[in-house]
C-alpha cells in the first residue's frame, strides 16, 4: 500500500465513522502537487452530490494565517506597521495601564491576555465588537502566558484595514470559487446551537457566528477555498521558508521565517499567527521541528514542513452535524503520520 492508499484510507474510515461528510486534501512540495483527492459526499444524505476537488470549504481559522497574519506581513514588509507597535495606537479604544503594553506581536501571539471569546453574545458590527474586545478584563497578564484568542485576531483584522485601506477579504484573494454563481457549490455546515442561525444549513455562509456579525469576514474566520487553491498559498510560504527568493511580496525568506518562529512565551507553540510543531497535536509525530501549520473549526487544516519539502492541506466540513474535535483531531494526526515520503 502506498502512502497516499494510507492516507486516503483514512479519510474513507472517518467518513464512514460520520466524522464529516466531504473532504479533499492536497499534499505537495516546493515543486508542485504531488497528489490530491476528493473524498464523500457534501452531506451525509445517500442522494448528495460528491465532494470535488475543487469544492470550496469553510476554512474557520486558517483565515487566520492566510488572510489575517498575511496581510500583517505584507504591511510590515511595506513599513507601514511594526510588530512592536503598541495596539493603544492602532485602536482607540485600547486604554488601560493592564494593556497599555501589548503590541501588535503580542495578538499576533496570542499573548495579549485577551480571553478565547466573549462571555456575551455578540453585537452587530466593528464598532460594537471592538468596543467589547477593548474594555473586557485580561485573562492574565500580558505575554504570561498563550491564550488561543479569535478576540485578538478580530482586532488584527480590523488594524490590517485600517492600514491598508483594503477589506479584509481582498487581502489575500483565496476565494474565486465562492464568487458569483460559485458559492452554491461550498460544502454545507450546520450552526452551532448557540447560534441565531441553529436550524439553518449554511452553504457558502460562514460558520462562525462572529464572522457572520461582522459581515461574514473577519480577522479570525470567514475565508471560503478549495484544496487546490490553499495548496497554492502553502507552496508559495514552502518555497520562502526554504530560502527561495524572488516570489511576490511579502513571501520573502526573512519574513517568512520571523513569522513562523516559535515565541519566547513560556509554554508557547505559537508563531505570529502560525503554530509550531509538538508531537503531541494535529500535525502528527512525523513532522520535522521545523514545522508550522494551523487548524480550523469546521475541519480544515494545514501544515507545511520545510525540512521535509511538504504541505499537507485537509479540508473537511466537520461541523455540518460530524464528529467531535477530539475525533477530529486523531483522524488529522493519522492523516499526517500516513507515510508519503
Amino acid at each position: 500500500m502506498s502512502g497516499f492508499d494510507s492516507a486516503a484510507g483514512v479519510l474513507r474510515d472517518a467518513i464512514a465513522a460520520r466524522v464529516f461528510p466531504a473532504a479533499a486534501a492536497e499534499v505537495g512540495s516546493s515543486g508542485g502537487v504531488v497528489w490530491q483527492q476528493a473524498f464523500g459526499t457534501l452531506t451525509f444524505d445517500e442522494a448528495a452530490a460528491p465532494a470535488e476537488i475543487d469544492t470550496p470549504f469553510d476554512l474557520a481559522s486558517l483565515t487566520k494565517v492566510i488572510a489575517t497574519a498575511t496581510g500583517n506581513m505584507r504591511l510590515v514588509h511595506d513599513r507601514a506597521l511594526r510588530l512592536d507597535e503598541p495596539v493603544a495606537s492602532l485602536v482607540d479604544e485600547w486604554r488601560g495601564a493592564d494593556r497599555a503594553a501589548v503590541t501588535v506581536r503580542d495578538l499576533l501571539e496570542h499573548a495579549s491576555g485577551l480571553a478565547a471569546r466573549l462571555v456575551d453574545p455578540p453585537g452587530e458590527g466593528r464598532r460594537e465588537f471592538e468596543h467589547d474586545i477593548c474594555t473586557m478584563k485580561l485573562e492574565c497578564a500580558p505575554r504570561s502566558k498563550s491564550i488561543y484568542s479569535d478576540l485578538g485576531f478580530i482586532l488584527l483584522g480590523f488594524i490590517v484595514v485600517d492600514r491598508s485601506g483594503v477589506p479584509l477579504a481582498e487581502q489575500f484573494p483565496l476565494r474565486p470559487e465562492t464568487g458569483g454563481d460559485l458559492r452554491h457549490r461550498a460544502a454545507p455546515t450546520i450552526p452551532m446551537d448557540t447560534d441565531r442561525r441553529r436550524g439553518e444549513t449554511l452553504v457558502g455562509e460562514v460558520h462562525d457566528n462572529y464572522a457572520a456579525a461582522l459581515g461574514g469576514m473577519a480577522g479570525h474566520a470567514g475565508l471560503f477555498g478549495s484544496a487546490p487553491a490553499v495548496g497554492g498559498f502553502a507552496r508559495t510560504v514552502l518555497r520562502a521558508a526554504r530560502g527561495e527568493t524572488g516570489l511576490p511580496p511579502p513571501f520573502s525568506p526573512d519574513l517568512v521565517r520571523q513569522f513562523t518562529t516559535k515565541s519566547t512565551v513560556p509554554g508557547s507553540s505559537r508563531a505570529l499567527g502560525w503554530d509550531t510543531m509538538l508531537p503531541t497535536s494535529s500535525c502528527g509525530t512525523r513532522m520535522s521541528a521545523s514545522a508550522f501549520g494551523h487548524v480550523g473549526f469546521t475541519g480544515t487544516s494545514l501544515w507545511i514542513d520545510p525540512a521535509r519539502d511538504r504541505y499537507f492541506v485537509l479540508l473537511t466540513n466537520r461541523a455540518y452535524g460530524g464528529g467531535t474535535i477530539d475525533q477530529m483531531r486523531d483522524v488529522r494526526r493519522a492523516f499526517h503520520d500516513a507515510p508519503v515520503d
